[in-house]
């Protein structure tokens, strides 16, 4: 089991990597996801989210907004989760 600052770093090093993707509308979408979602995360968590930062933005995209199929490794909550999101708040 790593230690509490093991984790701390993981955490940090992934809120980084979804927020400097290399285009504002992947940050948006990433780094979004990851600060709506993260605090309730377990270790488990973070590592599929860590795999998916390894993926290229265009696929992380396509995937969350369902114009292509996820890998059968990134379905289950975390990508319907993805899917769900609204990452575009328009004020009413």
């Amino acid at each position: 089991m790593p230690d509490a600052s093991d984790l701390t770093a993981r955490f940090a090093r992934a809120k980084f990597r979804s927020w400097h993707r290399g285009t504002r509308e992947a940050d948006y979408m990433i780094g979004g996801f990851y600060d709506r979602y993260h605090g309730d995360w377990s270790e488990a968590d973070l590592a599929w989210f860590e795999s998916l930062l390894d993926e290229d933005d265009v696929d992380i995209m396509a995937w969350a907004l369902k114009t292509q199929p996820a890998p059968e490794s990134f379905l289950g909550t975390h990508m319907d989760l993805m899917q769900k999101l609204d990452y575009v708040d328009i004020p009413r």
